[in-house]
């Protein structure tokens, strides 16, 4: 138990055995005013049942109290699962996005490398057409100038 929960037992205990040993002085009436009035009541009885009043309007307010918080941490305890999943739902679709744009940009770049590896080979392949026909031409210009050194030198 809780240290106040014990004290409050205690002060309760207190009061029913101080009551239970002073019973017959609680009993004996006695004149008691309430300002407007006068009647004969037995004092202890009227203490007492103002003692009882009171700890049930404070036994009251504290249930009324503890069950509001209870009720208020429900609604938190709610609001705040509510704000999870959205935030859950908002990250699950910043991670599509992402793996979206990641698929979508690494296909772009495959198809530019793509593009570019075979705008490469076909530049690479028309210099070597290029490099061959000028080799071819060399080759042809030597052969004939072979040919042509025996004959006579003023041929083209």
């Amino acid at each position: 138990m809780k240290t106040s929960s014990t004290l409050l037992l205690f002060m309760l205990t207190a009061i029913v055995a101080f009551t239970v040993f002073n019973w017959n002085t609680f009993m004996t009436p006695a004149d008691l005013s309430l300002g407007f009035t006068h009647f004969q009541a037995p004092l202890g009885m009227v203490m007492l049942s103002l003692t009882a009043i009171l700890a049930a309007l404070g036994m009251t307010f504290v249930i009324v109290m503890q069950t509001s918080v209870l009720l208020e941490a429900r609604r938190h305890a709610h609001e705040l699962k509510t704000n999870r999943d959205l935030a859950d739902r908002a990250e699950a679709s910043r991670f599509t996005e992402l793996r979206e744009f990641l698929t979508t940009e690494l296909t772009r770049q495959n198809t530019q490398m793509a593009e570019s590896s075979a705008a490469l080979l076909a530049r690479v392949e028309q210099l070597e057409n290029t490099l061959l026909a000028s080799l071819g031409e060399l080759e042809d210009r030597l052969e004939r100038g072979g040919q042509g050194s025996g004959q006579s030198a003023t041929s083209p």
